[in-house]
C-alpha cells in the first residue's frame, strides 16, 4: 500500500472525506468536501500528512526561505513543517488588528525572501492570490503553493496563469479510486462524483 493510499484510508476513517451536498468556499454545490480541520485531533494522521508534506517539497526540488500556512487549516501543518524543515515560519493574518503593532504579517523576514505556502487543498486560486497579495506587498517572493489535496477543478491552471506553481500531494480522482478500491462508496457514487468534477471546471 502506498503512503497516499494509506493517508487517504486515514482520512476516510476520521470521517474527513465526507459525502452529500456541501457548499464550498467558492459557492459551488458539491457531492464530497474535504474537511481537513478534523486532522488536529488525530496525531497520527497529522504525523503521515506532514512526512508527505515533506517528501513533496523535497522530491520537487522546491527553493524557499520561509514557510506560511494559509489560516486556519493549514496553520498546524505549516508549524510542524517549520519544525521539521528547520525553516521559520510566518503567516498572515485574516483581520488585521487597530491595536498593538497592527501587522498584517507575523513572524520576522526580510524583504526578497522566498515564502512557501502550504495549505490543506484547492478548488479555485482564489484564496491562494488572496494569500499572495499581503506577502507580496511586504515584499516577499511567492512562487509555489504546496496543498495535500487538489480537487483537480482547475485551480492549479489558474496558478499557472498568474506565474505561481501549484504541488499536490493527493489529486481527487486518486481519493475516489483508493475509496473505490476500498469499497468506502459505491460505484453510483464514485461516477456520481467523478461527473461532477468533470462539470464544474473553473
Amino acid at each position: 500500500m502506498t503512503d497516499n493510499e494509506q493517508l487517504i484510508l486515514q482520512l476516510a476513517d476520521i470521517q474527513a472525506v465526507k459525502f452529500g451536498e456541501f457548499t464550498l468556499k467558492s459557492g459551488m454545490k458539491s457531492p464530497i468536501y474535504i474537511d481537513l480541520r478534523l486532522i488536529i485531533s488525530y496525531p497520527n494522521v497529522m504525523s503521515t500528512i506532514v512526512e508527505l508534506f515533506c517528501q513533496k517539497i523535497q522530491n520537487d526540488h522546491i527553493e524557499y526561505n520561509l514557510i506560511a500556512g494559509i489560516p486556519y487549516t493549514a496553520l498546524p501543518i505549516a508549524s510542524l513543517l517549520s519544525i521539521k524543515l528547520n525553516t521559520p515560519m510566518i503567516y498572515a493574518r485574516k483581520e488585521v488588528k487597530d491595536y498593538g503593532t497592527k501587522k498584517k504579517i507575523e513572524g520576522v523576514y526580510t524583504v526578497g525572501q522566498t515564502c512557501l505556502v502550504i495549505d490543506d487543498l484547492i478548488t479555485t486560486g482564489a484564496s491562494k492570490f488572496e494569500t499572495a497579495t499581503p506577502f507580496e506587498s511586504e515584499g516577499l517572493v511567492i512562487k509555489d503553493f504546496v496543498v495535500l489535496v487538489d480537487r483537480e477543478q482547475g485551480g492549479k491552471k489558474q496558478l499557472q496563469e498568474r506565474g505561481y506553481t501549484l504541488h499536490s500531494i493527493i489529486g481527487m480522482s486518486e481519493v475516489l479510486e483508493v475509496m473505490k478500491k476500498h469499497n468506502k462508496i459505491d460505484q453510483c457514487m464514485y461516477q456520481a462524483v467523478q461527473e461532477f468534477l468533470n462539470a464544474h471546471q473553473i
